[in-house]
């Protein structure tokens, strides 16, 4: 009998998937934002880049930057009624508007 993958990213071939107009390379701005202590940003992960993408759990989620930790940056986000700490970096992360 074959035994179904449990893997982070299950489930999630809609979820992480571009838009033809969405494909192709990643502009450099994306990796080079920088974000403020305080400032609310959204999760979203960027899926042709893999190093630390965020749990599929969090996207879309809106979150507040506590710090940073190395290059990525510490985001606190509610998970139902507790509230997480999301590791990643700038690339996953957009502004909040």
């Amino acid at each position: 009998m074959v035994i179904k993958s449990k893997g982070p990213r299950s489930k999630t071939r809609q979820k992480f998937k571009k838009e033809k107009l969405g494909a192709g390379k990643v502009p450099i701005s994306r990796f080079l934002q920088s974000f403020n202590v305080g400032e609310k940003v959204i999760i979203s992960p960027e899926v042709s880049f893999h190093k630390g993408m965020p749990n599929k759990r969090f996207y879309g989620k809106i979150g507040k930057v506590i710090g940073r930790r190395g290059k990525a940056f510490l985001v606190e986000v509610e998970d139902g009624n507790k509230k997480k700490i999301v590791i990643c970096p700038a690339v996953h992360l957009k502004k909040l508007r």
